[in-house]
């Protein structure tokens, strides 16, 4: 299946493995390569040396590109970026702050740039700055989301850029690979699907919420604040800060400090009653542990009998 963002990534099939914060991690990043998509290291919460270590592990584990996540909000930013650049990783995606200084450094390493944009104004001032291709992400996705939906996005962005466009956002299947491609998109980013894969190393706990979640159980805390919303499944931790958050019970410090270690605390300690397990909308079609490997062939498999039936609708 060629798109122009598997011609640009040298990969097989029109996948980018989203980064998750704790999750995303070499193992993970070389299966999803092996298996013909673009996988992904996330640095979010991570030391420089964590960084270097598993770019260098996942070199080991495969021949295949891969690329790497910078959070602009981290304070090492530019320590990463630096390493990013020594260890010349196929590609980088970026987002949480303003991509554009981070474009020409990148390129002068010959790697391509692929910042993460909520909105059509931002997508062109992107592609004018020089990004290889950009993500869209809906807010169906999991984690730090936008306010537009991923329909929405496709409907806004897709006809005013001309530079690649991954689709994200409550994709879990490939049905939803079929709808982005029909739209216009060049490929789909994934992340709450990957989480299922074996190869990943959230706590089985998540996994095992995720695997008995349905389609009402996320919600979005932060949406008053100046911090960003973030999704996730509902717990007791989501209840408590949702009363707060909405009886104006705490300020916006008091909240952020509630929420701040929580990701990690249900992604590598596993208390999924006081931390917050982040996953996208399509809870439904997330419902059993399988590799990398066999998610992508069932995505690809998928996509490619919703495009025929498509197709046969248009004779």
């Amino acid at each position: 299946m060629k798109t122009r963002i598997t011609e640009m990534l040298g990969i097989k099939y029109p996948i980018i493995q989203g980064a998750m914060a704790w999750t995303s991690e070499s193992e993970l990043a070389a299966a999803v390569g092996e298996a013909g998509g673009a996988g992904v290291i996330a640095t979010g919460g991570r030391t420089t040396e964590w960084v270097r270590d598993e770019i260098r592990k996942t070199k080991q584990l495969t021949n295949k590109p891969f690329g790497v996540n910078l959070m602009l909000m981290a304070p090492n930013k530019d320590e990463i970026l630096e390493v990013l650049c020594q260890e010349k990783v196929t590609f980088v995606t970026l987002g949480a702050g303003n991509p554009v200084p981070y474009i020409n450094p990148l390129h002068a390493a010959g790697i391509k740039v692929i910042p993460v944009v909520p909105s059509v104004k931002l997508a062109k001032r992107i592609a004018t700055a020089g990004a290889d291709a950009i993500v869209i992400e809906g807010q169906e996705a999991g984690g730090h989301i936008g306010t537009q939906t991923t329909m929405a996005l496709m409907e806004n962005v897709l006809p005013e850029v001309s530079i690649p466009v991954i689709v994200a956002g409550g994709i879990v299947d490939g049905r939803g690979l079929a709808a982005a491609l029909l739209m216009g998109a060049e490929g789909v980013q994934m992340g709450s699907r990957f989480i299922l894969a074996k190869e990943c190393h959230m706590h089985q706990n998540c996994k095992d919420a995720i695997i008995a979640a349905t389609d009402t159980d996320s919600v979005v805390t932060g949406l008053t604040g100046t911090h960003g919303a973030v999704r996730g499944l509902k717990n007791a931790f989501t209840t408590k800060y949702l009363a707060l958050e909405f009886s104006c019970g705490a300020s916006e410090e008091e909240l952020m400090a509630m929420a701040t270690g929580t990701n990690s605390l249900a992604t590598v300690d596993g208390d999924i009653v006081n931390g917050m397990v982040q996953a996208g909308q399509a809870l439904n079609r997330l419902n059993k542990m399988e590799s990398a490997k066999s998610i992508i062939e069932s995505v690809i498999a998928e996509a490619k009998a919703a495009i025929k039936k498509v197709q046969r609708l248009a004779q």
